[in-house]
């Protein structure tokens, strides 16, 4: 089992792209055609069924709430990705450039983790996995009012900023589930 938050970082990610990769091999590049609205409702939905699962303690549908974090974790790659991929990008990528913008995210991420974590203490370790999902969900209602203003902030992050953040919020809520 890992014992730091980058191994557990490099371990949940390894799963993620797996799946992503996976799912690549199997649907093609699909997600290409959501635009970043669409990529934030999907977040929106796997966020608000853990929620409702942890408030009610019932689970209707066999997908499991790890699986909904990890989900989380690929839309918001998938957010970044369309967010930093060149306007001439084909719809239809190869499985060498998917992965190579899957790959460059990602660890882009995994510095933003580490420089934060380094600031924060690893404050998370402390944190309740519900309240972790409020947080996704607080930072899914700032993107929908940057996408409604049409990214206008005057003072606020970036959207860019909130899927990272998301993103390091699902790793962080797959660890302390006992992920990786």
């Amino acid at each position: 089992m890992p014992s730091s938050t980058p191994e557990h970082y490099d371990l949940l990610l390894a799963r993620c792209r797996t799946l992503f990769l996976a799912k690549t091999h199997d649907y093609g590049t699909a997600w290409r055609i959501l635009r970043l609205p669409s990529v934030t409702d999907q977040i929106f939905i796997k966020a608000n069924r853990i929620r409702t699962i942890q408030e009610t303690g019932v689970q209707l549908v066999a997908d499991d709430v790890n699986e909904e974090f990890v989900a989380i974790i690929n839309y918001c790659l998938i957010a970044l990705m369309q967010l930093h991929l060149p306007q001439d990008t084909p719809l239809d990528m190869t499985p060498n450039a998917v992965a190579e913008a899957y790959d460059h995210e990602a660890a882009e991420n995994r510095r933003l983790l580490l420089a934060k974590n380094h600031d924060y203490g690893e404050a998370w370790r402390q944190m309740r996995v519900a309240s972790i999902t409020d947080l996704i969900l607080m930072k899914l209602h700032r993107v929908k009012q940057l996408e409604d203003i049409g990214g206008a902030a005057l003072v606020s992050e970036s959207v860019e900023g909130s899927y990272r953040d998301m993103l390091n919020y699902a790793v962080f809520a797959l660890i302390l589930r006992g992920e990786g």
